[in-house]
């Protein structure tokens, strides 16, 4: 069913695979695969598994666990998983998006504001023409009511959507995610903040920094207050846990 071999990181089942491998493995699998969903995962969301056996539980029912974080594609290497790079969200979501009108791939967004939503539909359709989009929905921000995730779930259903790009950011997606396997018949993929790199809310760091692992670092400089703590302590245990379970 599924060929991708996995490397077991704080628990993690991480999906070994490089861009072009998980393209091919949408390509052929699409339609066996909807209804399940994709996991994005980095050094936060893995130390986040590693403390909650529940949110872990989400992570390893996923078809796959992309390896978002540079860290978590090295660590995948060094166990002997060579095959392993990063694949971010962003970067799926346009590779995707590249190859929509050659395959009538259909798209539906769920989460953010609708002012984000807006920009990003401009966005897309800038910069690909003739995309498919069937829907895009901004959530309230509170526990939808039975009859409102009903309504999700059927706004979803008919609009014929192949991909459902979930961004709530983690583990808010994840638990969405898992909540709807099998009731949503489109594959669910949680990108997280990629509705605002695309949007151009957020800008990626320059090509020089992502090739050398330095995306947290120019993410670091753009939201110090925010992301300082989140990083110390996160990037502290990773790498201690990480040392010691590859022992």
């Amino acid at each position: 069913m599924n060929d991708i071999r996995k490397c077991k990181i704080l628990g993690v089942n991480v999906s070994c695979l490089d861009m072009n491998k998980l393209l091919d493995y949408i390509r052929i699998n699409l339609k066996r695969i909807k209804g399940e969903y994709i996991c994005v995962t980095n050094v936060h969301t893995l130390v986040t598994s590693y403390d909650d056996k529940e949110y872990r539980n989400v992570q390893n029912e996923a078809i796959l666990v992309l390896p978002d974080g540079a860290p978590v594609a090295e660590e995948c290497r060094r166990r002997g998983y060579g095959e392993t790079y990063r694949t971010t969200g962003p970067d799926f979501l346009n590779e995707i998006l590249k190859i929509s009108n050659e395959y009538g791939y259909k798209h539906f967004f769920y989460g953010s504001t609708e002012e984000t939503l807006a920009k990003l539909k401009k966005s897309i359709s800038d910069k690909y023409n003739n995309v498919d989009l069937v829907g895009m929905y901004s959530p309230p921000f509170r526990k939808l009511t039975e009859e409102e995730d009903n309504n999700v779930i059927n706004m979803i259903n008919e609009s014929g959507a192949d991909f459902l790009w979930v961004g709530l950011g983690a583990p808010k997606q994840e638990y969405f995610m898992k909540e709807h396997q099998s009731k949503i018949n489109s594959l669910m993929v949680g990108v997280g903040a990629a509705f605002d790199y695309v949007a151009g809310n957020i800008k990626r760091a320059p090509k020089w920094m992502q090739k050398c692992s330095l995306e947290w670092l120019y993410r670091l400089i753009q939201d110090p207050v925010r992301l300082f703590n989140r990083y110390l302590y996160t990037n502290t245990k990773f790498i201690v846990l990480a040392n010691i379970l590859r022992k």
